[in-house]
C-alpha cells in the first residue's frame, strides 16, 4: 500500500479556499497604511500545509509576506490566539532570535473578518515527514540538534526584560494545561467516550510537577530550516 507523501500534500500554496476568502482590497488598504515598505499590487495565496489558523502568502512586487488569522466561525474560548503569537514574535525579533520580522497586528475584524497579523516571509525548508527520508544519519542529527539548541536559547531568554511579563500565569503549568484542555475537550465533545472521562479523572491525581517557557512548537514542520546548515530559521506555521 502506498502512503501519501506529506511533503507533496502540504508544500507550497494554493488558491484561497472559499471558506477562507475575504475582501483583498481591504487588506491591501490596511497594508498600505500599516506595513513599512509595502508596495502594491497585492496577490493573495493560501498555504496548503495544516494550520489551525489559516495562513496566507501575500505577494507584492518587492517582497513576500505571511499573514496568519483567526479562522472564521464559532471558536472555543481563548483558542486561535494569533495576537499572542504576534506578541511573542515582536518580543523575540529585536533580540536576534530566529523568528520572522513582524509588521503589524490588526484587531479590527471589519478588515478581513477576523483578527490577523502580518510578518515577513522567511525562505527555508518545511520538514513535513519527521522520519526525514532521504537524509543521512549525520544530517538528521544536525536537524534535531538545531531544534534542541533553538529551544535552549529560547529558555535562556529573559522574558521579563523582553517585555513578556504578564503573558501567562507563572507556576503550576501542567495543572493549568490539564484544566484548560479538559474544558476545551468538554466544550467540543460530540459523543461520550468513557476512556476519556477516566483520563480526565486520572490526570490531575498523577501529574508530575513541571513548567514550560512560552509556547514551544513541537513538530519539525512547525519550524523552517536553513538548507546549508540545518539551522532553525523561521517561525512556526501551525
Amino acid at each position: 500500500m502506498t502512503h501519501p507523501n506529506p511533503t507533496e500534500i502540504f508544500s507550497g500554496t494554493k488558491d484561497v479556499a472559499d471558506s477562507h476568502k475575504f475582501d483583498e482590497s481591504k487588506l491591501a488598504a490596511w497594508m498600505e497604511a500599516n506595513v513599512e515598505g509595502y508596495k502594491s499590487p497585492l496577490e493573495v495565496r493560501q498555504f496548503k500545509g495544516g494550520q489551525s489558523n489559516p495562513t496566507y502568502q501575500l505577494i507584492t512586487p518587492t517582497q513576500k509576506y505571511v499573514m496568519r488569522r483567526k479562522p472564521p466561525g464559532k471558536l472555543l474560548p481563548s483558542a486561535h490566539a494569533v495576537d499572542r503569537e504576534y506578541r511573542v514574535i515582536s518580543a523575540l525579533y529585536p533580540l536576534g532570535f530566529p523568528v520572522a520580522r513582524p509588521f503589524g497586528l490588526c484587531e479590527d475584524e471589519s478588515i478581513i473578518g477576523t483578527m490577523f497579523y502580518v510578518m515577513e516571509m522567511v525562505e527555508g525548508r518545511i520538514l513535513w515527514d519527521a522520519t526525514l527520508p532521504g537524509y543521512t544519519p549525520d544530517q538528521r542529527r544536525a536537524i534535531f540538534d538545531a531544534k534542541l539548541t533553538t529551544f535552549a536559547h529560547l529558555h535562556n531568554v529573559d522574558w521579563k526584560a523582553a517585555g513578556l511579563e504578564g503573558f501567562g500565569k507563572e507556576g503550576d503549568y501542567i495543572a493549568r494545561q490539564i484544566h484548560r484542555w479538559t474544558k476545551q475537550y468538554q466544550a467540543s465533545e460530540t459523543a461520550r467516550i468513557p476512556e476519556m472521562n477516566k483520563l480526565i479523572e486520572w490526570l490531575p491525581k498523577k501529574r508530575a510537577a513541571g513548567r514550560a517557557h512560552l509556547d514551544c512548537p513541537r513538530r519539525l514542520s512547525h519550524r523552517q530550516h536553513d538548507p546549508p546548515s540545518h539551522r532553525t530559521e523561521g517561525h512556526r506555521r501551525a
